[in-house]
């Protein structure tokens, strides 16, 4: 008898759709911030597709949000013996519906939306019932749903893009009294001239400031700056992408974020679930592992005092009253941080969408009990050819996390396609993929000894290969 869905999912349809046994359709549009981001105002930043192959496979990770009842789109199918290992973990997977001569610069819903026989296959779907959720809602998500007859477990894409910038992320925490670092919010050239004015002020006292997009994702459309000369080339930069949005004619705007770079501890990344009701359930803070501004990972559970869990409770209860009243129900992550003083900043800023934490709702809660640590983190991966998940499970025998327990150790492969990603594009040295994993054990000390172990192993595969 396979297992119920994990409790978030349960919740999740509580939250989003009329009925908790709603079946759903899931899509893992990663970076759906890019098409937030088209036809707005930005700083200069690397194209929309650069590593998209890579990163467009990280749809394999909406399959562990369904149950045995639901169904997820992916790019490809599922690899035979990742599948298998899965399966021997008890997990119930949801029906798998794989698109037609996917494209690796596409994201999963623009391959759908080029299938014929797909929206048909998933018309089906939304006359049984079926409703149609994702990383996050656009334009492109709410196309599919129109063509397909799926109704969205979500709001409008005007609402997910509103609610996601950093402007209204800024404005909230500044409106309900939330601490943060000194910053300004800018939607005008008026906004922005004064904002680089006061910016300048903390140059000239020895600060550093940081300059952010609205719909910035991944470590894109964040710059750091410690010079008042660079800071003036940033803002006649600024000043001429406005202009060239609005063309002639138009409303002259931006959309940027100008802060105090402050000190830290620790990042933090916590999740709530907002109900099409209001009601708001907060469901886990974890450390969030940075490196050079670029996600890296989580670790759970958080080390943080009881007060300080408190407080980030009490925020999620505000924000999520505050998203509720603005049409908003779904899935929030907020970024926060910790000074060296142990103080909290409570908001660093909103992501109402599915976050990296989301898809690993799995492990601690089904997979890992309460006195582990679990640490969510991806391994580079360098090969010269496509490399089957039996094959990697040889490789790293004794060190994948492989059966349930009262004391389980390993790491769970949370997804897979991302490893064989660019193999179609591998040149003569080859390629580069990601793991993405959960190291489960009983202490920090044996996290880093299983990481250091499987890294080991990878790199001596990678040479024999």
């Amino acid at each position: 008898m396979q297992p119920p869905p994990s409790g978030f999912t349960r919740r999740l349809k509580r939250a989003v759709t009329p009925a908790a046994d709603t079946p759903l359709v899931f899509l893992g549009n990663f970076e759906v911030e890019n098409q937030w981001a088209l036809g707005e105002p930005a700083l200069p930043r690397v194209g929309a597709h650069a590593g998209s192959a890579v990163v467009n496979r990280m749809d394999e990770f909406a399959l562990l949000l369904g149950g045995k009842d639901d169904h997820v789109v992916l790019k490809t199918p599922l690899d035979d013996g990742y599948r298998t290992y899965l399966e021997g973990l008890g997990l119930a997977l949801p029906t798998v519906h794989v698109v037609a001569g996917q494209d690796p610069r596409r994201t999963v819903s623009e391959d759908a939306l080029a299938d014929p026989e797909l929206l048909r296959t998933l018309s089906a779907l939304a006359a049984d019932g079926a409703r149609l959720t994702a990383h996050g809602i656009s334009t492109v998500e709410e196309e599919l749903a129109e063509r397909t007859g799926l109704a969205l477990a979500a709001p409008d894409a005007a609402t997910c893009k509103r609610v996601n910038s950093k402007v209204y992320s800024r404005r909230l925490a500044d409106e309900l009294g939330i601490r943060q670092a000194r910053g300004w919010a800018c939607e005008t050239l008026d906004e922005l001239a004064a904002a680089v004015a006061a910016a300048g002020e903390l140059l000239a006292a020895g600060r550093k400031v940081v300059v952010k997009d609205a719909f910035g994702v991944s470590g894109k459309g964040i710059v750091v700056l410690d010079s008042d000369k660079r800071l003036a080339r940033l803002h006649r930069m600024a000043v001429t992408q406005a202009e060239r949005a609005a063309g002639e004619g138009g409303t002259v705007r931006t959309a940027l974020v100008i802060e105090e770079w402050v000190a830290k501890r620790a990042d933090l990344n916590y999740q709530f679930t907002v109900g099409r009701d209001g009601s708001v359930h907060f469901d886990f803070v974890k450390e969030l592992l940075t490196e050079n501004g670029v996600h890296k990972g989580h670790r759970m559970p958080a080390r943080l005092t009881e007060r300080q869990v408190a407080e980030i409770a009490a925020t999620a209860d505000l924000l999520g009253e505050r998203l509720a009243a603005d049409g908003y129900f779904g899935v929030v992550g907020v970024d926060a941080m910790i000074d060296p003083d142990d103080g909290l900043y409570p908001v660093v800023e909103i992501n109402a969408r599915n976050n990296m934490s989301t898809y690993q709702s799995v492990v601690h809660e089904g997979l890992a009990g309460p006195e582990e640590v679990a640490v969510a983190r991806h391994f580079t991966v360098r090969l010269t050819r496509p490399l089957p998940f039996a094959e990697l499970r040889e490789v790293l025998d004794g060190l994948l996390l492989t059966e349930r327990g009262p004391r389980p150790r390993g790491l769970f492969v949370n997804n897979y396609a991302t490893v064989n990603a660019a193999a179609a594009d591998a040149g003569a040295d080859g390629f580069e993929g990601r793991l993405y994993g959960v190291l489960v054990a009983a202490s920090d000390a044996e996290v880093a000894a299983l990481d250091t172990d499987i890294t080991r192993r990878l790199a001596a595969h990678t040479d024999r290969s």
